[in-house]
């Protein structure tokens, strides 16, 4: 088989089988095609059994000079599910990039809320009457009572929301259905919102599935969504760079503070491993001094 045609029955692979999304199959054909054009160029003719972790240190060493490395890391993570999906194919017998260490990477602490932050903002955007501030609220509710990712939220439909149980289906990464719970303020949020989204879809004469919806009646892209907490952080004047994920974080670490079962938050996020979810736990200086006052028996 053909290097070429080897990329081509693994894309198909990541999408059929793995559901992956489309930015992340862009990216994957990216890194991968990008090495095989290395192999290609200075191993002309050579058939990927001939592929040894050599090889892939030379191409990293190539293509990746002056790179961050979360970059070294992501075309690493891809060749290695490249051959590995090869060997379960029987294409090559062994998989060169299984041994390869990962770049250790930075963690910088992502921007997240206090408490005292998200009330601000929600009550800011909690004064608006109009379709485009009250369509603004929900989706900063419900980002917030919910802990979405942006893709979660962009791609919700009415058919999910019951507002009667407080619940959203929500279908995460892989295509992984889970519930996600809102509360009062969000349930209210959207009571608000959804006679609105009636009426614009009634004047327009459209029928549309998506819960949030843009002004001509479409439904809202992640971006617009982006777009929708960036205005509110800055109208709130919020500092720093807000972003959806952020409200994310918010959510989990508040949780996390309100001493809520790391299992729990696990399965309320959608995380597959519970070490994502533990990068969560960067929980702010104070809490955690009252903690050790009010549990070390000599503190």
């Amino acid at each position: 088989m053909q290097p070429q045609e080897c990329l081509s029955e693994f894309l198909v692979y990541l999408r059929a089988e793995r559901h992956f999304s489309t930015h992340t199959l862009r990216a994957y054909a990216l890194d991968v095609g990008q090495f095989l054009e290395f192999w290609e160029a200075s191993q002309p003719g050579e058939p990927l059994q001939q592929v040894t972790y050599r090889h892939l240190r030379a191409f990293l060493a190539y293509a990746l000079r002056g790179r961050s490395k979360a970059t070294v890391a992501r075309k690493l993570a891809a060749l290695r599910t490249f051959f590995k999906f090869l060997q379960r194919r029987q294409v090559v017998e062994a998989n060169p990039a299984r041994l390869a260490p990962s770049p250790r990477m930075d963690k910088p602490l992502p921007r997240f809320l206090t408490v005292d932050e998200v009330f601000h903002l929600l009550a800011q955007v909690s004064r608006e009457k109009k379709f485009p501030g009250c369509r603004d609220w929900a989706i900063l509710e419900v980002f917030y009572s919910g802990g979405l990712r942006l893709s979660e939220l962009a791609g919700l439909n009415l058919a999910d929301l019951d507002l009667k149980q407080g619940t959203l289906r929500v279908l995460g990464k892989g295509k992984k259905e889970r519930l996600a719970f809102i509360g009062q303020p969000a349930q209210k949020a959207l009571q608000a919102y959804l006679p609105l989204r009636e009426r614009l879809l009634h004047g327009k004469n459209l029928q549309e599935t998506a819960l949030f919806l843009n002004y001509r009646g479409g439904r809202l892209s992640t971006r617009g969504v982006a777009r929708v907490v960036a205005r509110w952080a800055q109208v709130a004047g919020v500092a720093g760079h807000l972003t959806p994920h952020g409200l994310r974080h918010s959510f989990a670490t508040h949780l996390l503070e309100g001493q809520a079962d790391l299992r729990a938050v696990q399965e309320l996020l959608g995380h597959a491993s519970i070490s994502s979810t533990q990068r969560y736990l960067h929980l702010n200086l104070d809490y955690i001094m009252e903690e050790y006052d009010r549990t070390h028996p000599r503190s």
